[in-house]
């Protein structure tokens, strides 16, 4: 009865907390928040330690252009904690945004998080007990697989398989379910941030241009592609030259970035590959009429499900909002705290 008035009287919420983007569901209004996960730090007058000045979309206009006694950090790695406490202040931020407006009399809420399949048990701790130093009065995980899956459409509790590739920003997680649970699941750590990385490190050793992080996501989304069939188009951009020192610009193609991809990419179509070899026969008929489902920032890199689609011989879609996925089926998750544990993740 308690924790049913609780429930009444908090906005519980579900966090799709990412290495690249953070996004808040807030249960009975849907996703309201999408940010990205960014800290400004600047050193305090005394010299002893760092206070944080921005979060979210404030501290991501920063980067690359701080002062020395500033600096924009990424908390999460690899999609699990790297700076505890900053991460801490970060979720607390959010929850206090998300309720701006908030009823006379609340409780704290009920949080569900996804984690990567492959996240450690000290890693998911870390994760539990920042929500909860953040003001969460309880705090439930589910496998991001499983909450892309859900929130994807896909029809998780029948009998039937259904499979989904989630390429985030920091992680790519590989997931077959069937009957409301994951018969097979990976994470493998290579995603849209290492996509990023191997952009920029082709273009300074190519055309012998430093550019950062903001310029590489810019290429990835206007001229980057996954497959010839989605070729196109070129692009100026400009940085400092290696050679000179001086400011530079160049001009590249969707053709050399592609070719630069190759390698990354591989390795996504590898574990991919892996998760059908390890999957048992029944399951696998059901693949060949389902197919799989694409979702994560990763999924609107062009030509992605045909490059898929050609190595493994499975139709490949791309879910309806693929960036939204992972937190909608986080949100679905929530409703299902008091009323079935299955799609949470109980080994804490």
């Amino acid at each position: 009865m308690f924790s049913k008035l609780c429930d009444y009287f908090a906005s519980n919420l579900a966090i799709d907390l990412g290495t690249a983007n953070t996004i808040v569901y807030v249960q009975g209004k849907g996703v309201i928040l999408n940010e990205p996960s960014m800290v400004a730090l600047a050193q305090d007058k005394d010299g002893y330690g760092k206070k944080i000045i921005a979060v979210g979309h404030d501290a991501k206009v920063m980067l690359g252009k701080t002062p020395g006694q500033i600096e924009v950090i990424r908390p999460m790695k690899d999609g699990v904690i790297a700076d505890f406490t900053v991460t801490e202040q970060m979720i607390k931020y959010f929850i206090k945004k998300v309720n701006s407006k908030k009823k006379f009399f609340s409780f704290p809420p009920t949080i569900v998080i996804c984690v990567p399949c492959g996240s450690t048990q000290v890693e998911r701790r870390a994760i539990k007990d920042s929500a909860l130093a953040a003001g969460a009065r309880r705090v439930e995980l589910v496998e991001e697989a499983m909450a892309a899956a859900i929130g994807a459409g896909l029809p998780v509790s029948a009998a039937n398989a259904s499979m989904v590739v989630d390429i985030g920003g920091g992680t790519t997680e590989v997931g077959v379910i069937s009957l409301g649970g994951l018969v097979y699941a990976n994470s493998i750590r290579i995603a849209g941030d290492r996509i990023d990385e191997v952009i920029s490190n082709y273009i300074r050793s190519k055309h012998g241009l430093l550019i950062g992080d903001t310029t590489a996501e810019e290429i990835k989304k206007q001229i980057g592609s996954a497959h010839q069939s989605a070729d196109g188009g070129e692009m100026i951009i400009r940085g400092r030259s290696t050679y000179q020192g001086l400011p530079n610009e160049v001009i590249i193609n969707s053709v050399e970035i592609r070719e630069s991809l190759k390698d990354t990419l591989d390795q996504i179509v590898t574990a991919i590959r892996q998760a059908l070899e390890l999957t048992p026969p029944e399951l696998s008929a059901d693949l060949m009429e389902h197919g799989i489902t694409l979702t994560g920032g990763g999924a609107l890199l062009k030509g992605i499900d045909a490059m898929i689609s050609e190595v493994t011989g499975l139709k490949v879609n791309v879910a309806e909002e693929p960036l939204l996925c992972v937190a909608k089926g986080c949100g679905i998750a929530l409703d299902h705290v008091s009323k079935s544990q299955l799609y949470l993740n109980r080994d804490k």
